[in-house]
C-alpha cells in the first residue's frame, strides 16, 4: 500500500483548501482511512476519519464544522476540505489507511503517506 498525499499549500486565514490522498491497492475500499497532523516537536495528533463506505465520520474537536473528510473509492482517494483555517491549523497533514474510522491514535493505522504541508497566515 502506498499513499500520496497532495493540496498543501499557504493560505490566509479564514481561507480554504482541499487535500487529497491517493492510494495504491485494492485494499482501499475495505479500509478506513484517517487524517492527522503534526508540527515540529509534538506528536502526531488526529484531525479526522472515515469509514470505509464513506458513511461515517470522526472529527478531532478542533476541526468539528470547519473540516470535512470524504472519500471516493473508485478513485481510490480520500479528501480533506478545510475551511475557515487558522494560523493554529498550520502543521503537516498526513492520510493513514486503517482498520476502522473509530480509532484516533497513530498506533491503530498501517500505512501513512508522506505528508503535505498546510501554513496558514494571520
Amino acid at each position: 500500500v502506498q499513499l500520496q498525499a497532495y493540496g498543501g499549500g499557504w493560505v490566509q486565514a479564514g481561507g480554504s483548501l482541499r487535500l487529497a490522498c491517493a492510494a495504491s491497492g485494492r485494499a482501499f475500499s475495505y479500509s478506513a482511512m484517517g487524517w492527522f497532523r503534526q508540527t515540529p516537536g509534538k506528536e502526531r495528533q488526529f484531525v479526522a476519519s472515515i469509514d470505509m463506505s464513506g458513511g461515517l465520520t470522526r472529527y478531532a474537536n478542533s476541526v468539528k464544522g470547519r473540516f470535512t473528510i470524504s472519500r471516493d473509492n473508485a478513485k481510490n482517494t480520500v479528501y480533506l476540505q478545510m475551511n475557515s483555517l487558522r494560523p493554529e491549523d498550520t502543521a503537516i497533514y498526513y492520510c493513514a489507511q486503517g482498520s476502522s474510522y473509530l480509532y484516533t491514535s497513530t498506533r491503530s493505522y498501517d500505512y501513512w503517506g508522506q505528508g503535505t504541508q498546510v501554513t496558514v497566515s494571520s
